[in-house]
């Protein structure tokens, strides 16, 4: 169960047309005169969740959740058979949350990323400094060319097993490809049976290396296969091009950030992202703070959502 404020419903939900074909679905939840908000779900391509809105007080903030670009109950999604991901990439996902800030008529927000979202937070952050009042990023990951050699390939140290399983479901005639690269090129497929097994192994070698999250369980969005092409079809999208963004641009650009408060929240048993790239990041921004929880992995634990919890309750008091 997820530490969190009880459960509620949005009091304000739409589709927003942001161009290139694309329509987003958004939810507002709070208090519509609230501190305004957004959440910037994981992935890519997971969508946002009810459990999300549960982060934030209800009567402290006014929230934007919304589904990325091909994700969720935006359309299209990356999970259709004739999808152009060419327009879905780091710069069109900062576009979109400008284009939501300005149609829901607020002027700067606080922001919540988790994994993905991290990444993509702290880009926007970047590109949109005036914007923000204060970032919290949990589970925290830039999605560098490192980072993404890390998860494909070097974690495999860890799960060997996995990882052999993982590897050898690419054919011999795409072997000499990086392993994400591979995996985009089968997923991209026409043949049903090609891009479905792909689907099928990289969600299991996703629920495998966060798998030393205390007490953790399979992920049930796996057992979806329209979930499961959508989700690999983005991951893999974004991670061959690492986020589309100049290497370590993130960390090299964190001074941009100094002067807006920052919370990084990290579990230590986090092998999908290890911990090195949150405390680079916190060296790197003056005024963030890290909070290490020793009891949890990328998935999170209670205390990582209580963590992100109280971390919004008292920026909201601040």
């Amino acid at each position: 169960m997820m530490v969190g404020f009880p459960a509620i419903d949005p009091f304000d939900s739409g589709m927003l047309e942001v161009g290139d074909g694309h329509r987003l679905y958004w939810e507002c939840c709070g208090n519509p005169d609230g501190r305004p908000a957004i959440f910037l779900h994981g992935g890519p391509g997971s969508g946002c969740t009810a459990g999300q809105r549960r982060f934030f007080d209800p009567a402290a903030y006014r929230v934007v959740l919304f589904d990325q670009r091909g994700s969720g109950r935006s359309r299209p999604l990356a999970s259709e058979p004739d999808v152009d991901l060419s327009t879905n990439t780091t710069a069109h996902l900062i576009a979109d949350i400008e284009k939501l800030r300005e149609y829901h008529g607020i002027d700067s927000w606080t922001l919540l990323g988790m994994s993905w979202g991290s990444a993509l937070g702290l880009a926007y952050a970047q590109s949109q400094p005036q914007r923000i009042r204060a970032l919290v990023l949990a589970a925290v990951t830039t999605t560098s060319r490192r980072e993404v050699e890390w998860i494909t390939r070097d974690v495999g140290r860890i799960f060997p097993q996995e990882w052999d399983r993982f590897a050898a479901a690419v054919p011999d005639t795409l072997q000499h490809l990086p392993l994400v690269d591979a995996y985009a090129t089968l997923l991209s497929d026409p043949h049903p049976t090609v891009h479905q097994r792909a689907a099928r192994e990289w969600c299991a070698w996703e629920d495998a290396h966060v798998s030393l999250t205390p007490g953790h369980r399979p992920d049930p969005r796996y057992d979806d296969a329209e979930f499961r092409l959508r989700f690999a079809r983005l991951v893999t999208h974004y991670w061959r091009h690492a986020a589309f963004l100049a290497e370590d641009q993130l960390l090299r650009d964190a001074p941009r950030l100094d002067g807006i408060p920052g919370v990084l929240i990290h579990g230590r048993y986090d092998v999908s992202g290890p911990l090195d790239t949150a405390w680079r990041l916190s060296r790197s921004w003056a005024t963030s703070r890290l909070h290490v929880i020793d009891d949890a992995g990328h998935g999170g634990s209670d205390a990582f959502s209580a963590a992100v919890t109280g971390a919004l309750t008292r920026l909201a008091a601040s």
